[in-house]
């Protein structure tokens, strides 16, 4: 594949780049705190009359950038308190959303992938096609993986088709993940059906740092990254190298004459399951004269993986070449008279090309986006402020084959209006969201509301309407035997959504984290006008618009830290679909690869010098047509492992890591097969000139920082 078209976005980057500046470092830079950590502490009045709430602006998009020094548990529920929450918070962005933080630096040493620390979410489950590089997507609460919006650092991941490939996303890059569960069409845009989540790259920090990791294991996998982060033209940068391959070539069993009863299963062997590829991140940020901020990314990965196909219909040829190039550059800060303000601008392109004899590929395909972003929150008066936003973007796709094209401009304005009453007992959230996506006119509102009803406890409700424009692919692009249809309507939900927390005693003096909270909640959803293909004579397929579903179900969450030394948390989810679409063969029916039950337990415990870990995952049976004449058998996964940081200078850290440890023969949706028993072990170091030989290591359960949310 050749990527001279990544050539011009990085020329752009690179004279977007802020240039060394004649003025002092600001206050902020001269401590040696990170700016996020500042900002999570007591904050100062930063001018005349202007309270803490009134710091820098949050983000239109999930774009939350938090120093590595200061993030959330391993696991956070969000709950909702009288203190005001940080500017970048997810609280900010969606108040009384359903909103789990999961902290991926407290999974180091675990040789996972960004979707297995993800899949122990409540109301997630995740889409598999087996193996490390294999494309990898979201459900959430019963949305398809296309009603699902993806952000990396509040840049729209989604292509052309809708969905997002978690694969293409490196865990080294990753320093936390903000799930919000939920319609998400009011705050985040066309197609949040399910929700939303934005993925956190590393930050930057103050204080000159090298760190590396590589790990080994199972089926010739091989995974490493480098990085470097401190002071930089009077700001902070981060720079990491990351690459990784597997021949992923596991062994799994399989029926091969399923019409007779009691045949024995085979054993087969994965082949042409192999990927490689690798990537960069580089992140700076600055603090600029009046207590503004501006931060730049950059971010590029390249990938090529065989095209295994089912166990069905196995490929002997074929190869995907992937690519992403994502850009961005974001303001914020206090305008005088005015309350807190937000700028952003983004660029993102994919490449896809498929070679060898694949029916159907389509050809070289690109996918472009970019777009800016304008914010402002202005208090009205002590018990009420107003958030506005105004968006605009354009998107395009092109295909190789018959020169196929297409292209389309977004504009959206959204405002919520925050109200405190009964001193800050009481919150009510209404906001709403006014978009113009290509031809579709989009009008997404919402109520939410939380209560403090003291003691630890606190109630939660939200309800509201979002829409999935559909795809480029679905409108114009011809792919092998799938025809376009451009007069799809757009996919909409009706959801609500309710839940009761509790949480009780702090950590420490200093961590604020609670000791013990409990999250139990209800959701209900009604999917109208879903797309899904339709055969269209003699050997063709078409979209439209005629699948209607309801979901509805329970979603449980608890955490404990009763030591300084453990941890364990439990999530557990319980979901109910059903095929409101007339034909009697589906009516009423669950909708395929959407199990009823999951649950999640895991715990971690011990010092930093020896600590050990286990996870038990257990997932239902689903099915995988519609018909219901297909299931997949219930799944117990269990894993386990141990870490050891046995120096300091340098920082050394020895991970084992043993992946599904029953060697459970598994498949997941349309008949992938799941890696069996797996083994990995990862080396860790790090130097940190003039740390003390005593520090704790960031990721240690017991050393996790306070979270930024009361």
């Amino acid at each position: 594949m050749r990527w001279t078209f990544l050539a011009g976005p990085v020329v752009c980057l690179a004279l977007s780049l802020p240039r060394p500046a004649g003025a002092q470092p600001s206050e902020a830079e001269a401590t040696p705190p990170s700016v996020d950590a500042a900002e999570e502490a007591p904050k100062p009045p930063t001018q005349a009359g202007t309270s803490a709430e009134d710091s820098p602006a949050p983000e239109a998009t999930p774009a939350v950038d938090t120093s590595s020094a200061d993030a959330t548990p391993a696991r956070t529920t969000v709950v909702r308190g009288r203190t005001p929450p940080p500017p970048e918070s997810p609280e900010r962005r969606d108040p009384t959303g359903a909103i789990t933080v999961i902290d991926a630096r407290e999974r180091a040493g675990e040789a996972r992938d960004t979707a297995e620390l993800l899949v122990g979410s409540v109301g997630l489950a995740v889409q598999d096609s087996g193996g490390y590089g294999q494309s990898k997507s979201l459900v959430v609460r019963g949305a398809s993986s296309n009603g699902v919006l993806v952000f990396l650092d509040g840049i729209p991941l989604n292509g052309a088709g809708g969905l997002s490939d978690l694969s293409l996303i490196p865990a080294a890059l990753v320093e936390r993940f903000e799930v919000l569960r939920g319609g998400a069409g009011a705050r985040y845009g066309s197609g949040g059906l399910g929700g939303a989540v934005n993925i956190i790259t590393r930050a930057p920090g103050p204080n000159l740092r090298t760190s590396g990791e590589v790990t080994y294991g199972s089926w010739n996998t091989a995974l490493g990254h480098v990085a470097a982060t401190g002071p930089l033209l009077g700001g902070q940068a981060l720079v990491l190298v990351h690459g990784g391959r597997s021949d992923g070539d596991f062994a799994y069993d399989v029926d091969d004459l399923p019409a007779v009863d009691g045949n024995p299963p085979v054993t087969e062997r994965r082949a042409r399951n192999n990927a490689q590829g690798g990537g960069a991140l580089l992140r700076y940020r600055r603090r600029l004269a009046g207590g503004s901020r501006l931060d730049a990314l950059a971010e590029l990965s390249v990938e090529n993986r065989a095209i295994p196909g089912t166990v069905q219909n196995p490929q002997s040829t074929g190869d995907q070449e992937l690519g992403r190039l994502a850009l961005g550059l974001r303001w914020f800060g206090v305008l005088d008279g005015l309350g807190q303000g937000s700028a952003r601008g983004f660029f993102r392109r994919d490449a896809l090309e498929v070679t060898g004899r694949i029916p159907g590929a389509g050809g070289a395909q690109r996918h472009s986006v970019g777009g800016v972003e304008l914010e402002g929150r202005r208090p009205l008066g002590e018990h009420q402020s107003l958030t506005v936003t105004v968006a605009t973007s354009g998107e395009s796709v092109t295909q190789a084959e018959n020169a196929q094209a297409a292209a389309w401009w977004r504009a959206s304005v959204m405002a919520m209006d925050e109200l405190r009453l009964f001193d800050g007992v009481l919150d009510v959230v209404p906001s709403m969201r006014l978009e113009r996506v290509g031809p579709y006119w989009l009008l997404s509102p919402k109520l939410g509301a939380s209560v403090e009803l003291g003691r630890g406890f606190g109630l939660r409700a939200n309800a509201g309407q979002s829409h999935r424009a559909p795809s480029f692919l679905e409108l114009y692009i011809r792919q092998g035997t799938l025809l376009p249809n451009p007069g799809l309507k757009p996919e909409r939900a009706l959801y609500a959504d309710a839940a009761a927390m509790w949480r009780s005693g702090r950590v420490s003096r200093e961590d604020e984290t609670p000791r013990w909270s409990v999250t139990a909640g209800g959701f209900a959803a009604l999917y109208e006008n879903l797309i899904a293909y339709e055969l269209y004579p003699p050997l063709m397929a078409r979209p439209y618009n005629f699948d209607t579903a309801r979901v509805w179900g329970l979603e449980l969450e608890g955490e404990a830290r009763p030591f300084p030394w453990l941890l364990a948390s439990t999530g557990y989810t319980w979901l109910r679909t059903e095929n409101r679409y007339g034909d009697p063969r589906f009516f009423g029916k669950d909708l395929p690869n959407r199990p009823r039950h999951k649950w999640v337990g895991r715990v971690r415990a011990g010092p930093d010098w020896l600590n050990g870990r286990a996870e038990v995952l257990y997932q239902s049976a689903q099915l995988i047509n519609r018909t219901g004449s297909l299931d997949l058998p219930s799944r117990t996964l269990v894993s386990a492992g141990a870490s050891s940081t046995f120096l300091h200078k340098p920082e050394v850290t020895v991970s084992v890591e043993l992946k599904n440890l029953l060697d459970v023969r598994t498949f997941d949706f349309t008949g992938f097969p799941l890696p069996g028993r797996a083994v990995y072990v990862t080396l860790a170091m790090a130097l940190e000139p003039g740390a003390s030989s005593t520090a704790t290591p960031p990721h240690e359960p017991h050393a996790s920082p306070a979270s930024p949310v009361p």
